[in-house]
């Protein structure tokens, strides 16, 4: 039986505040509205974004609330108006939209898209459809979607211009962290940076975002990429994905950026920051090189303090950038990325830790706060 323009129940993790565990619920999830659509999640990443929402730090945070945005599904019905995708096409759910029409889309030099709710109002991620209504009920009460996204459901509704159609081919519960985690540290490396042949990279932090910044490097043909973390387990992994060596801030009794800047002959062409520490992105800026140094950031920090930055460091020639979604355009570039994947242009499967049944969530997010898994898949 169709089950389309149907309230759909199913099972869900839902955050009913900040700093607990999330909840396994049944919720109610309505039919998809107009230029909407509603898909069945098969699998979804942990990632620390997620963390940092229900974290007690976070001010910004609605709750209860269905966190997620690694996923990917299988289109189960759509809306009025929606054209791009149909009931039955595998699909990646997109926090950064592509709306193709305004401004920012139409502009080549940037991923940011109208659509997105921090250029309107720069408050928080947890929040509703674009009626201002919420697709999610649970026990009676409203629950807020999060990033257009919301995997963290068996069955979400995303905005027809937060879905991305893919190959039929794609394994779900690999290309899922194409949603996120691989795309925005690739990207950050090929897009943000820009790293040339030949050049020297610092890549700060190693799990699946630092990994992905690492083997974005290699592709961009960079000749020696550092590898820094403060979790020597991972360096392992690091030199097979491209790493050329790696560093341990702990095994220095100085700063790690005069250790890099030593061990290079005054610093690195590029380095790429993925931990989300200010103290770690100062470093990572004053490890580049006087005269062309760029070092690009990509972790999301809860500190309310800014990143102190001496002038003379960018006066001297270093260019500080930042990225969101690793600067790609995403309802364009996920397709293009799967089809890479299954080319084998890179390696996603090595990324992935471990993949639990889905009610596993909470050991999930354990393991990577823990620091025992690279990514986390969780599969209905």
């Amino acid at each position: 039986m169709s089950t389309a323009r149907k309230v759909i129940k199913c099972k869900a993790a839902v955050a009913w505040e900040a700093g607990k565990p999330f909840s396994i619920e049944e919720i109610e999830v309505a039919p998809p509205r107009d230029h909407e659509v509603r898909v069945k999640i098969v699998a979804t990443g942990v990632c620390r974004t997620d963390a940092h929402a229900v974290s007690t730090h976070f001010k910004e945070g609605l709750f209860p609330v269905i966190l997620g945005h690694e996923g990917a599904g299988i289109v189960e019905s759509v809306g009025p108006g929606v054209t791009r995708v149909k009931p039955g096409d595998k699909v990646i759910p997109l926090y950064i939209p592509q709306c193709g029409e305004c401004k920012f889309c139409l502009n080549p030099k940037t991923n940011l898209c109208e659509k997105i709710s921090k250029i309107k109002t720069a408050i928080s991620d947890q929040d509703l459809m674009a009626d201002n209504t919420s697709r999610f009920t649970c026990k009676g009460k409203q629950i807020y979607h999060f990033m257009g996204t919301s995997t963290f459901s068996e069955y979400t509704v995303c905005a027809e211009t937060s879905v991305a159609k893919i190959d039929d081919a794609a394994p779900l519960e690999k290309v899922c962290l194409i949603g996120c985690g691989f795309s925005t540290g690739y990207g950050a490396a090929i897009n943000t940076a820009k790293v040339e042949p030949g050049s020297s990279c610092a890549v700060f932090g190693l799990g699946g975002v630092g990994l992905s910044a690492v083997m974005g490097c290699k592709a961009a043909g960079a000749s020696r990429i550092i590898g820094i973390d403060i979790n020597s387990d991972k360096f392992e992994k690091a030199l097979e994905l491209g790493a050329t060596e790696c560093i341990n801030p702990k095994d220095y009794d100085k700063p790690i950026q005069q250790v890099i800047s030593e061990m290079t002959g005054g610093g690195v062409d590029f380095s790429i920051e993925c931990i989300g520490i200010i103290d770690v992105m100062k470093a990572a800026l004053e490890c580049t090189t006087v005269g062309w140094g760029t070092c690009a950031i990509v972790g999301v920090s809860l500190d309310e303090h800014g990143l102190p930055v001496a002038p003379f460091h960018l006066l001297m020639g270093r260019t500080l950038k930042a990225t969101f979604f690793g600067g790609w355009k995403s309802v364009d570039n996920v397709p293009k990325l799967v089809e890479d994947y299954l080319g084998n242009k890179f390696d996603l499967d090595s990324l992935v830790t471990f993949t639990l049944p889905f009610y596993k969530i909470n050991e999930a997010f354990d393991l990577m706060r823990d620091g025992k898994s690279i990514r986390t898949v969780l599969v209905f």
